[in-house]
Formats: C-alpha cells, sequence, structure tokens
C-alpha cells in the first residue's frame, strides 16, 4: 500500500474509472452481438445504430482507441451487409 497521499487518491480514482469502463466495454460486446443476431430483421437498423453510437461514445470518452472503434464498425457493417 502507497504511503504517499495523492497516491493513495490516484489509487481509489483509478479504481473508479475502471470500473466505469469496465462497464461501458461491456455494452459495447452487448449491442454490437445484438447487432448481429437481429440481421435481416426490421430492428437490426436501430440496433447497427446503436452500437455505432456507442463505439462512438467509448473512443471520444477515451475507453477505446478511436482506431479500435473505426475497425470495430467497419467489421459491424460488413457483416450486416454481408448478412
Amino acid at each position: 500500500m502507497a504511503n504517499i497521499k495523492s497516491q493513495k487518491k490516484r489509487i481509489l480514482t483509478n479504481a473508479k474509472a475502471a470500473e466505469r469502463n469496465k462497464a461501458v466495454k461491456s455494452e459495447l460486446k452487448t449491442r454490437v452481438k445484438s447487432a448481429l443476431a437481429t440481421v435481416g430483421s426490421d430492428a437490426n437498423e436501430d440496433q447497427v445504430r446503436l452500437a455505432i453510437k456507442r463505439l462512438d461514445k467509448a473512443a471520444a470518452k477515451g475507453v477505446i482507441h478511436p482506431n479500435q472503434a473505426a475497425r470495430r464498425k467497419s467489421r459491424l457493417i460488413k457483416s450486416v451487409n454481408a448478412g
């Protein structure tokens, strides 16, 4: 355990950020999975739009790298168009 007060605070804030990032990443996986599951149905367009929105938001907040968001969006659109 750290002895320095600022380091103790950093440990707490890092834990909070990690928990928040974990929740965001989990939601990303869920959104992408639901978008892929609804391929060919009427609700698919909305699901894909929501997944892309969440990917963009996560990249903007620094949870994932912008290139990772772009890659995942590209793969999502590619699979939706193929199926």
